[in-house]
Parts: C-alpha cells; sequence; structure tokens
C-alpha cells in the first residue's frame, strides 16, 4: 500500500511504525473471511482492510477521530484473526492499537460512552473494586432488559455477565516454595485483576501444579493489572503507568533470585506483556527491562509442556470442548500445547467448529459493543453443542466469563483440569457432574 506521510509525520516513531506496516498491506482482503465483524455484518468498513483504510486516512492527513471512524474501530474486536490469516505480515494489532489512541486524544465521544468507559477503567483493573462491582451486578440482574429497552445496553450487558456464583478467596501473594522435593525452577505468575476477582481458583490451580512439578512459584506484592484494558481503549499513560509497575516488580525477581520465566494465564493479559518490549520502545528508562520481561513472558500451557506433565491415573471419558482464545491462537500463536496437555492427562479433547472466530468477550467489547457480542456468543455456543463436551475448557478469563453467561455446560480453565488429573481437587465447577 502506498502512503504519504510527510519526513516531519515520519519523525514521530509510531507515525513511522505506522506507515511500515501500512505499506505491508497489499489490499489482497484474506483477512475479511475470518474477520468476525465482516462475517457478521458484511460492511467493508468493518474488515480489517477497511478499517486500514481508515486508519491511513486519518493519520495521513492529521485528522481528529470522528464519530464514523470511532464507530468502525471501536467494533474491531482486536481478535487478531486478521493477523494469523494475512499473507503478508501485517502487523494489524499494533496499527489498531495506535488508533485507539489516536482517536482517545483528539475524539470526544458522547456523555454515555464517556461515562462508561471512565466506570471500567477505574473499576476492572483493581480486583477489588471488580469484586464488589460484580457482587452487585449479580444482585442487579433483574433490572438488565429494563435497562436495555431505555438505551442503557452496555450496562445491561455487565449486569448479564455477572458471576452467578460468588468467587473463592483471593489469591495471596508472595512466594510458595516446593516442598517435599528439589527444586527445578522458579517463576513469577501474574495474579490478574480480572482473574482474582473473578477466577481467584485458576491462579491457585496453577500454584499448586507447578509446586507439584518441583517449581517455585512468586507473585510480587506490588504487581499490578497487565495494561490490557487501558491500552486497548486508547488510554496510553494509564497503560504504560501499569507496565512500568509489573517491570519493576518484575525486575526486582529476575536481578534477585532469578526467573526463568513470567508465567500467564490468562491468554488476553499474555498477548499484552509479551508487547511490553514494542511498547516501551522508545522509552530510554525501560525499553531494555521492557524486552527483557517480553523474552521471559509465557502462556502457562507453554511452560507446562517443557514439564513432562502427564496424569498418573488419567482421566477417562469427560469430553472437553477446548476453546481456543484468540489472543492465544492469533495473538501469541499458541495451538499445540493447550490440547497436548489436555489429551496427556486423559480427556477426549474435541475441536470446536469455526475455532477462529471470536466468542465476543475481547476484555471490555461485549459491555461496550453488546449486540455484536451477543450474536458472537450464540454462535460459538452453537458451535460448542456441535461436539457436545462434557465440560468446556477455555485459557482467557474473559472467554469463561462470556460463554458461561450463555449456556449451562461448566466452563474452566485447562489448569484446573490438569491439576485436577494430576492429584488436586475437583474444579468447582465440575462438582455434581463428575462422579
Amino acid at each position: 500500500m502506498q502512503t504519504r506521510f510527510t519526513l516531519a509525520q515520519l519523525a514521530d516513531p509510531n507515525i513511522a511504525e505506522a506507515d511500515r506496516i501500512l505499506r505491508a498491506c497489499v489490499h489482497c482482503g484474506f483477512c475479511t473471511a475470518t474477520c468476525p465483524t465482516y462475517v457478521l455484518l458484511g460492511d467493508e468498513l468493518d474488515s480489517p482492510r477497511g478499517r486500514i483504510y481508515l486508519i491511513k486516512d486519518m493519520l495521513e492527513h492529521d485528522r481528529p477521530g470522528t464519530a464514523e471512524v470511532a464507530k468502525h474501530i471501536d467494533r474491531c474486536l482486536s481478535c487478531l484473526a486478521c493477523m494469523t490469516t494475512c499473507p503478508s505480515g501485517v502487523h494489524y494489532m499494533h496499527l489498531v492499537d495506535h488508533a485507539r489512541m489516536h482517536i482517545q486524544r483528539t475524539y470526544r465521544r458522547p456523555w454515555l460512552d464517556r461515562l462508561m468507559r471512565a466506570f471500567l477503567l477505574a473499576v476492572m483493573p483493581h480486583p477489588g473494586r471488580l469484586r464488589l462491582v460484580s457482587m452487585a451486578a449479580a444482585l442487579g440482574r433483574p433490572l438488565a432488559p429494563l435497562l436495555s429497552v431505555v438505551g442503557l445496553k452496555p450496562l445491561a450487558a455487565a449486569l448479564r455477565l455477572a458471576p452467578r456464583r460468588a468467587p473463592g478467596p483471593y489469591t495471596e501473594r508472595g512466594v510458595y516454595r516446593v516442598q517435599g522435593r528439589e527444586r527445578r525452577g522458579r517463576v513469577a505468575l501474574l495474579s490478574g485483576c480480572a482473574n482474582e476477582a473473578l477466577a481467584p481458583q485458576v491462579t491457585q490451580a496453577t500454584i499448586r501444579l507447578l509446586n507439584r512439578y518441583g517449581v517455585e512459584v512468586v507473585i510480587p506484592p506490588d504487581e499490578a493489572c497487565c495494561g490490557s484494558l487501558a491500552h486497548h481503549m486508547g488510554c496510553a499513560e494509564e497503560a504504560h503507568a501499569f507496565v512500568r509497575r509489573n517491570i519493576d516488580a518484575w525486575t526486582r525477581e529476575i536481578e534477585g533470585q532469578g526467573l526463568d520465566a513470567i508465567l500467564v494465564t490468562i491468554s488476553g493479559c499474555g498477548t499484552t506483556v509479551k508487547d511490553y518490549g514494542f511498547m516501551l520502545r522508545t522509552d530510554p528508562a525501560y525499553a531494555a527491562k521492557a524486552a527483557r520481561v517480553s523474552s521471559l513472558a509465557r502462556d502457562i500451557t507453554e511452560y507446562l509442556v517443557t514439564l513432562g506433565i502427564a496424569a498418573p491415573a488419567p482421566v477417562a471419558g469427560l469430553s472437553v470442548a477446548y476453546h481456543a482464545a484468540c489472543s492465544l491462537q492469533h495473538g501469541q500463536r499458541v495451538h499445540r500445547e493447550p490440547r497436548e496437555l489436555l489429551s496427556a492427562c486423559g480427556f477426549a479433547v474435541k475441536e470446536v467448529p469455526e475455532a477462529h472466530l471470536c466468542c465476543g468477550s475481547a476484555g471490555t467489547y461485549n459491555i461496550l459493543q453488546p449486540d455484536i457480542a451477543e450474536r458472537l456468543r450464540a454462535r460459538k455456543i452453537e458451535n460448542i453443542a456441535k461436539v457436545a463436551p462434557d465440560v468446556i475448557a477455555a485459557g482467557n478469563v474473559g472467554c469463561m466469563t462470556q460463554i458461561a453467561a450463555g449456556t449451562a455446560i461448566p466452563v474452566v480453565h485447562p489448569v484446573e483440569l490438569i491439576d485436577w488429573a494430576t492429584g488436586g481437587p475437583l474444579p468447582e465447577r465440575l462438582r455434581g457432574r463428575v462422579a
């Protein structure tokens, strides 16, 4: 694609990067076939190719964001299926992230949209606040239909997504040492914000599993939200503040007792942590440290496959529909590891049709774009039902919450199943369903 940025514009490293990405695009349109919003809506401007044209025009002419451009960029899930499909290697993720930041700086959104985004940014990165709000939302769920009728669809969507059961206790931060066996490794584990608020059992299952295989785990007391939520809302300063805090926390561990890896059980967060090096590439105080953190970041399944995990008495007869989270399969290109681990533990892993299409979670998307998100969830659940599983496994808390809101089939994290198969407790969501 030909671009017409001026030399003055190209002096900005973000514009220079956007120029490089735009020039890689050859207009082939392969991306449209796997883009969830184009598949649903059929609008070229709601495809990656269409959005690329909108972004190019906005940036080249240094125009402020408009309602029309914001509408189509906001509809993008950042699922990154287009990057898996693209034969030219267009790094759409970095381009659309820059576009979101430009829109955030230059476009004044309608008041309700501004209010909802400010509320989400104030609540979701903080586990305590998010848990309190989720518990209140669960009580208010009966009001969701009324809120939809009066035009408060995002708020109605938030109520419908509230968990139907109270989450377990928070995970204590600190060092979890290996007991009764030789230590094989030492890792940091990101406990996460939504994960701790809604599904702390995932972190706790991970700690048990790693300790069982001789790996010491540390959750630094001063870790924070990974920054994904603010980053994907275009709030660069807020996102980078979270990023720097985590880099400082993990760097102290790296330079102290050392780390073999930084593990993430929430694939959306993992994609962001692996991108810290790019996000802070122009920060002289943090660029090198950020690159080192990104080089150590691993999805939990990437690390587990190196430990030779297998169930002593494989679980037989339980069929698992593996939902490949977009951030894992497209963002991190992790495909084989979760399936291999579940199979090694004796589970019958079922492949879900249209596995490349997003479930509609996408961070805050299922709140801010509820109509599209609900259509995507219905399509995902319909495809899952075709394989008739006993349980659904998903490696991202957002996907777990989104899918669970639309089906009676229990939804768990793969780590919960692997922990159970190797000596841990039966996942709570399977109690009463599995003998």
